[in-house]
């Protein structure tokens, strides 16, 4: 049973990542993530990290998919019908994407497994805690900030000037 439905949440994550590459559609694409990032989340449920699962679907589809949409909602009349379909630096992006997967296809085959010995103290939860509130706090704050800074850009964007009297 446990294949079957690595399978189906393989289905979903790689389903999704090409849809959002793939698609014209921008609406589409933030769409075809949240199925993305809800594939990842059922890897963290047959991997035994509830937390983590939770975690991807509270932070990554609850919060940052739907300030992409929401963004997108918002800026949707800056952007224009007449842009080109496809970028002229496709092939750059092609290459490196076929160099970036052989080189993750490398890493996983060349590594002696398992990686560690340990058993886990069962406290990981708390460990999260101790090192988000404490060697990694800035690094959280500063990408709180870029968050409200992009939304707050889309709002700036999306703000129609047309009724505001210049003096």
């Amino acid at each position: 049973m446990e294949p079957f439905v690595f399978f189906i949440f393989s289905i979903l994550t790689l389903g999704g990542a090409l849809g959002v590459v793939t698609t014209k559609n921008l609406y589409y694409a933030a769409l075809f993530l949240i199925m993305s990032f809800s594939g990842m989340a059922g890897y963290f449920v047959l991997l035994d990290a509830g937390f983590l699962a939770a975690v991807q679907i509270v932070v990554y589809v609850g919060a940052i998919a739907v300030l992409i949409l929401f963004a997108i909602m918002l800026s949707r009349k800056v952007m224009t019908r007449n842009e080109p379909l496809l970028n002229r630096q496709w092939g750059l992006g092609l290459a490196t994407a076929a160099i970036f997967f052989f080189v993750m296809l490398a890493v996983p085959l060349n590594v002696k497994w398992p990686l560690s010995n340990e058993v886990s103290s069962g406290n990981e939860l708390v460990q999260l805690g101790l090192a988000f509130l404490g060697s990694y706090v800035i690094p959280f704050e500063v990408v709180s900030i870029l968050l409200l800074v992009a939304l707050i850009g889309a709002i700036i964007l999306a703000r129609d000037t047309s009724d505001v009297e210049v003096e």
